[in-house]
């Protein structure tokens, strides 16, 4: 099994403690599905400044294969986090930087490459919406992060990434269960059938072919949320994955509710650490 994140990456700049660690949607899911035991891989478009040189290298540090990555000249991405009322919350940042103003466009040569894995990761900040169907071809599952923004949750929206993905993420922490279930049904009408719902501390929500289940809550004392979402959501995956969940064969109920425990704990534990998964530089 082989697993890839596609898009984004940022460094997360921490201006409370002058010190930043890579991140990203993209980089989080491969750096967590290789901690997982994945062989995993980034496939996204760096700059050519400070930040990048930093991301890079902690990649290449921890294992995860950036072969197809494209470097070209202009600011990386980064993200402002500062301490306000006692809670880490974003404050500013470049909007995802070069990545974002020259997202990656999938060649034959990277088609190729991507033949190689199993499960594609990407989200609505990586700006690969075009791509999409690109990957549609291929026998990799391909799961999508939606975010919290609503934005990202419109019929047209949803029309443009749907047809194209088997497993869709929301950050629902501030909907009533009204709401998961107006959004989950919309979801399920534009073709996918895995949608997962984060919700915090309430436990997870997710629904197969329709089906809902509630996830599990392993409460710790957090060190840091960053990343944590992002946690739950590969170790879900490469556990269904793992499980036998394939384009033609649906998970099974124990696949989905072990999986859905396996990935509370799994997220717990990313928040007793700093940033998303460590790596700090002080700046």
């Amino acid at each position: 099994m082989k697993a890839i994140g596609f898009g984004d990456n940022v460094a997360d700049v921490y201006l409370h403690t002058r010190t930043r660690y890579p991140g990203g949607n993209s980089v989080n899911f491969a750096v967590f599905a290789k901690q997982l035991g994945v062989s995993s891989a980034y496939l996204g478009v760096f700059g050519n400044d400070e930040i990048a040189a930093f991301i890079q290298e902690e990649l290449t540090k921890i294992g995860i294969d950036l072969s197809r990555c494209v470097q070209l000249e202009g600011e990386n991405g980064y993200a402002q986090v500062n301490l306000v009322d006692g809670d880490r919350v974003f404050v500013g940042g470049n909007g995802g930087g070069i990545s974002t103003q020259y997202p990656p466009i999938l060649d034959a040569a990277d088609l190729n490459y991507l033949k190689e894995f199993s499960l594609i990761h990407s989200g609505c900040y990586a700006s690969v919406e075009p791509e999409l169907p690109k990957l549609r071809e291929l026998e990799a599952l391909v799961a999508f992060d939606f975010s919290e923004e609503s934005k990202f949750r419109t019929d047209r929206y949803l029309q443009s990434v749907c047809p194209f993905i088997d497993f869709a993420l929301f950050s629902g922490g501030r909907m009533t269960d009204t709401e998961i279930d107006g959004l989950a049904k919309r979801v399920s009408e534009h073709g996918v059938r895995h949608i997962l719902v984060t919700r915090g501390s309430q436990g997870a929500l997710f629904f197969s072919n329709d089906a809902p289940y509630v996830g599990a809550v392993e409460y710790v004392e957090p060190v840091d949320t960053m990343g944590a979402g992002d946690a739950f959501l590969t170790a879900l995956l490469i556990h269904l994955v793992r499980s036998g969940w394939t384009k033609s064969q649906a998970p099974t109920p124990e696949a989905i509710q072990a999986g859905l425990q396996f990935a509370a704990s799994f997220s717990a534990k990313t928040c007793l650490i700093d940033g998303a998964f460590g790596h700090g530089q002080q700046y």
